[in-house]
């Protein structure tokens, strides 16, 4: 039962954590109108916490190493928390704002570090997979949460009522962790004695990282653009545009958890998550000669590929931890998680630029092609050849 309320705590902190570093952009027509900000200076303000968050995962993951997951997460969640709260009641104007909203984002960064090593320590390999199926689903909760409290609260209150809500979610999540979570066990050698480092010799991590990183390119192509694609293409409303993409964001959180279960099931990690990066390249592909050629699938499609590209995260975060031992699993997280984010940066401005270019087409098959590379890329473990009386010994192929 204790493993339950570790994982639901990690899964609050992550969605706490996501609320405020993806809400911003539902505080645009504030931002534009009150605040008399252009298009332009929202925009910069949109990346603030990413670039706070990206700048700091690594520290806060050999911080966790080195401290543990309790303490990390509480005091970062809680400084997030305390930026966003300058952010409501002190900041006055972009330049005050932008530095809060980076601070907030490298404090934040302590829970995408730690909370995956909270609960991969406190679940057996068995039930991994599940478990951080379930904490993965934070990403699409933390911005429903935004999705639904962000414009009404600017409209009655303000950018005071908006920041202020992410503050108090934040600090009052901080406190429940700080007083009800506690350390998964570690081995002897992640304690008292220095742990050999992972990256040496093997170039497995860098891989997984490497395919993860890839996979974001089609995920969030289909994300980013399935919504004005319906709308430019198909003549849809957005209104109906959007509902559509709730939906398909919501069986993209459902398909983490079974995909982390099918993990469990057939003992491994990174098989699975090549079947999917292939299947994700045919989808994506599909969804691309759809909308070159006009056809009512294109819908079903791109439901299905935002689905689908959401699928993998959990089994890549899943597998770095346990592939880096629980001396290391913060700092490979913290690596893990900014070679994603920074991809996450850069593909919907490039996307952006390459459909506005050509036609949306173009894009989603780029974003195909890029999954089939992940593919290739993603270090499945295969069994050697071996005499029936020889114990078989685990290899790594291409």
């Amino acid at each position: 039962m204790r493993r339950w309320i570790m994982l639901a705590l990690g899964t609050a902190a992550q969605t706490a954590a996501c609320a405020f570093v993806y809400g911003i952009p539902y505080l645009a027509d504030e931002l534009r109108d009150r605040e008399r900000l252009t298009l332009t200076q929202v925009g910069l303000l949109v990346a603030c916490p990413t670039a706070g968050l990206v700048l700091a995962l690594y520290l806060w993951g050999a911080a966790a190493d080195r401290w543990g997951e309790r303490v990390v997460i509480a005091l970062g969640l809680g400084a997030a928390g305390g930026a966003l709260a300058g952010a409501a009641w002190g900041a006055h104007g972009m330049v005050a704002l932008g530095g809060l909203l980076v601070l907030a984002g490298a404090a934040g960064a302590s829970v995408y570090s730690a909370s995956g090593r909270l609960v991969m320590g406190w679940f057996s390999a068995g039930e991994r997979g599940l478990a951080m199926g379930i904490r993965q689903t934070s990403t699409p909760l933390g911005m429903g949460v935004a999705a639904l409290s962000m414009p009404p609260l600017a409209g009655a209150h303000g950018l005071t009522g908006a920041f202020g809500f992410l503050a108090v979610l934040c600090c009052a999540i901080a406190v429940l962790v700080g007083v009800f979570a506690a350390d998964p066990a570690r081995p002897e050698t992640a304690v008292g004695k220095p742990a050999p480092n992972p990256y040496r010799g093997s170039n497995v991590l860098w891989r997984i990282h490497g395919s993860a990183a890839l996979l974001v390119v089609p995920q969030f192509t289909a994300g980013a653009f399935a919504l004005v694609l319906l709308v430019d293409v198909r003549g849809w409303t957005p209104v109906h545009a959007g509902q559509l993409i709730a939906l398909a964001q919501g069986l993209g959180a459902v398909s983490r958890i079974v995909v982390g279960r099918w993990s469990d099931r057939v003992g491994n990690r990174l098989r699975p998550m090549r079947q999917l990066a292939v299947l994700t390249a045919a989808v994506v592909a599909a969804a691309a000669l759809t909308t070159a050629f006009p056809s009512p699938v294109t819908p079903v499609l791109l439901v299905t590929a935002i689905a689908l590209t959401a699928s993998t995260n959990g089994l890549s975060f899943t597998s770095t931890a346990e592939r880096a031992g629980p001396a290391w699993s913060g700092r490979a997280l913290g690596v893990h998680n900014t070679g994603q984010n920074l991809t996450a940066a850069v593909v919907p401005p490039a996307m952006a630029a390459l459909i506005s270019a050509t036609a949306y087409w173009p894009g989603f098959a780029l974003a195909a092609a890029v999954a089939g590379v992940s593919a290739l890329v993603v270090p499945v473990p295969r069994r050697a050849a071996t005499p029936r009386t020889a114990r078989p010994r685990r290899t790594i192929s291409a």
